[in-house]
């Protein structure tokens, strides 16, 4: 977290906290790649797929303040990095943050980095529920949701304006990045520069496929009973998701991911095989314990 909290520090130290205008950062990467010739989810390397990652979140969080209560922060990071050990992708840096506000929502960065907004927290009634919903959140990163995304873009026929600046010659005189290199390298000279509106709804460049938001929860549950918790915990998530769009609330994760009742309908196929983790604790105490005093 600290590492995290230098980085932004310094990317808005000369200018004011805006955040990040995704659309544009789309566009950089679909001239990057167009130019190259190459699909850009195959090129990222991992060190390039985390300095993305890294330079996203960081310009996010000048923009958004991390929620102040220190043990809190510990927690969540705690029980995200455990879920995430049980994923195909343990040697990620992953970096757990919760930001102040009100909003319901939860995204991933490529390269590891899951943020979750206390307006969420304060609405879950247990660890196990957290472990789902940061269960869903890693499996994108895990997937490359994020950067498939970008490479899904290029059928669209549309290059934005605010890329045309980057000739062919340019992207080459700075070589030895690859695509991932130079889009990463492109992101952090206009970092400071660049605004938030896309990212406001919580979603990385757009709102994901939804058979990406499916696989995710599959994959959450697999994760969150491979970790020791009751995989059940999503679901109850979901269902508190199906209170909130009931009720007008929370708007901004309802944006960007199915309606819960079809995501609880999908997971309804994958869990009779997890009926026997069910007995794994919910550990709402100790959740309660943490939670109670951050609100």
């Amino acid at each position: 977290m600290k590492r995290i909290a230098i980085a932004a520090a310094l990317a808005f130290a000369a200018a004011p906290a805006l955040a990040i205008d995704f659309g544009k950062i789309i566009d950089v990467g679909r001239q990057v790649v167009t130019q190259q010739g190459s699909p850009a989810a195959k090129e990222f390397s991992q060190e390039d797929e985390i300095g993305l990652g890294n330079a996203l979140t960081a310009s996010f969080l000048g923009a958004s303040p991390l929620h102040p209560d220190a043990n809190l922060q510990r927690y969540v990071n705690r029980v995200g990095k455990w879920v995430a050990l049980h994923s195909e992708r343990p040697d990620l840096p992953w970096t757990f943050a919760v930001i102040e506000g009100e909003t319901v929502n939860a995204f991933a960065m490529p390269g590891g980095y899951v943020v979750i907004s206390a307006g969420l927290l304060a609405r879950l009634h247990s660890e196990a529920e957290l472990a789902g919903a940061l269960a869903h959140e890693i499996a994108h990163v895990v997937r490359k949701h994020q950067l498939a995304a970008i490479q899904s873009s290029l059928t669209s026929g549309a290059l934005a304006d605010v890329g045309k600046d980057l000739a062919s010659s340019e992207i080459a005189r700075r070589g030895g990045g690859g695509v991932g290199g130079a889009v990463v390298t492109e992101l952090k000279s206009r970092a400071a520069g660049i605004g938030i509106e896309a990212l406001k709804n919580g979603v990385f460049l757009r709102p994901l496929d939804r058979g990406m938001e499916y696989e995710a929860d599959g994959m959450a549950v697999v994760l969150a009973a491979r970790a020791g918790y009751d995989p059940y915990g999503l679901v109850g998530v979901l269902q508190m998701l199906e209170g909130l769009r009931s009720d007008g609330s929370g708007i901004d994760i309802m944006s960007t991911h199915p309606a819960p009742t079809d995501r609880i309908a999908e997971l309804e196929r994958a869990m009779p095989r997890l009926d026997r983790y069910a007995s794994q604790p919910q550990l709402e105490a100790r959740f309660r314990q943490v939670i109670a005093p951050a609100r």
